[in-house]
């Protein structure tokens, strides 16, 4: 077999070449480099269709989704406050409406005047003692040994008396005995004078002892008012409303034993507008409201009223008496006081309060209704129950307690937990 000639290999290898320019060459290979060139150029426009519709949908979601929800959380939205109100069925006679707390007017802070050790507690907090009984007994030993020897030196300053008296008497009748030589010149004046001196200087000394006597006896005395002092007892008819001090304790004037308060003395403090005062008459009829009573109401009168405006608050104290006070009523109890025209009768009195919730409160959320309760300065989704229609507003059922915060007209777009404030504030 002959070797290949050089043209024959110079064509071989030109066979071999790759034509990138797709424009030269012959007409089949210019085909086929035409099409590869399209395909790029389709596939490349197709993945830029891709890309912008995408941005398109994620710009959407953060316009719609995001941003809302990170505007919610960083700003706070400018909100109307309304709230759960609680009319009571004496609602048309109310004149004035306010709130307070229930407040002993007589208060006993049980001490002692002695310091010592306790060694017996006859006390319980919220057990009724009676005036007179005796609450605590401290450790006497120290004042019953101070008591032993004043007595002791009582005796001893005494003794001291009665030995000056008969020293008194005894140169009381020398000096009679001299006088009477002196008179008739059996004798010196000079001895008569020098015991008639004598006497004078013994009467003084008696009278120095007596009076160590009555400072002996003093000290003896205020030594067994203290011993008596170990015995504590109770001032008044009360109630402890404090721990009682334990026994063992150490104590001394300064400190606290337990704290008695007259629950025959509670009566509720409420401040009212200065404005509303003329109102409200000594010996007026009043409604009470406890918190802790739920659903309960109490007839009132109106007992006092405070000695002064208080000028901060352009407010005077009201204090109300219960006609029938609760077995359960304690100090610091919060109250609302609605104060009357007339005096509640006996089924006005077992009529329950009503709870309104404002009609501009509620929204529909689902197939329930839902309101924005404001905690602070946020907002949280409370669902509630809804009854009759009442005034502008309905009777709620399941819900926030009276008195609770909520949003007026909320808009749609409140989150729960958003941070909100007043609006104009």
């Amino acid at each position: 077999m002959s070797a290949p000639s050089d043209d024959q290999l110079s064509r071989d290898l030109a066979s071999l070449r790759i034509d990138r320019g797709g424009s030269s060459g012959s007409s089949g290979s210019s085909g086929s480099g035409g099409v590869t060139a399209t395909r790029g150029v389709s596939k490349r426009s197709y993945s830029w269709v891709i890309g912008l519709a995408v941005a398109a949908v994620v710009v959407v979601a953060v316009w719609k989704v995001v941003l809302p929800s990170a505007t919610a959380s960083v700003f706070k939205a400018e909100v109307t406050f309304t709230e759960v109100t609680s009319v009571s069925p004496a609602q048309a006679s109310v004149e004035v409406t306010s709130t307070g707390y229930v407040v002993p007017q007589v208060v006993a802070k049980v001490g002692t005047k002695v310091t010592g050790r306790i060694l017996k507690v006859n006390v319980k907090e919220g057990v009724a003692v009676k005036s007179g009984a005796i609450l605590f007994e401290l450790d006497p030993s120290d004042q019953r040994t101070a008591v032993a020897a004043a007595n002791a030196k009582v005796a001893s300053a005494l003794a001291r008396v009665q030995s000056a008296r008969a020293n008194l008497a005894e140169i009381d009748l020398q000096f009679a005995r001299q006088k009477t030589l002196a008179e008739k010149g059996a004798v010196g004046a000079a001895t008569a004078d020098d015991l008639g001196a004598r006497v004078q200087a013994l009467k003084e000394q008696v009278k120095a002892q007596e009076a160590d006597v009555t400072a002996a006896q003093a000290d003896m005395a205020a030594l067994s008012v203290a011993l008596k002092q170990t015995t504590i007892t109770a001032p008044i008819d009360g109630v402890p409303v404090t721990k009682p001090a334990q026994v063992g304790d150490v104590v001394n004037p300064q400190t606290p034993l337990v704290e008695l308060v007259d629950p025959s003395s509670l009566l509720v403090e409420t401040d009212v507008p200065e404005s509303r005062v003329g109102k409200i008459q000594i010996g007026g009829p009043a409604e009470i409201v406890l918190d802790a009573e739920e659903g309960k109401r109490f007839r009132g009168v109106v007992a006092e009223f405070g000695p002064r405006i208080n000028r901060s608050k352009a407010t005077a104290m009201v204090k109300v008496r219960f006609r029938e006070p609760p077995a359960t009523l304690r100090s610091d109890m919060s109250a609302r006081v609605n104060f009357l025209t007339k005096e509640l009768g006996e089924a006005e009195l077992k009529q329950a309060e009503k709870t309104i919730v404002p009609d501009n409160a509620v929204v529909s959320k689902g197939e329930g209704k839902i309101v924005w309760v404001v905690e602070g300065e946020k907002i949280r989704l409370v669902p509630i129950e809804l009854g009759e229609s009442f005034g502008s507003g309905f009777v709620l059922k399941r819900g926030p307690a009276p008195g609770t915060k909520l949003v007026s007209d909320p808009s749609p777009t409140l989150k729960d937990g958003q941070s909100v404030k007043e609006k104009g504030k």
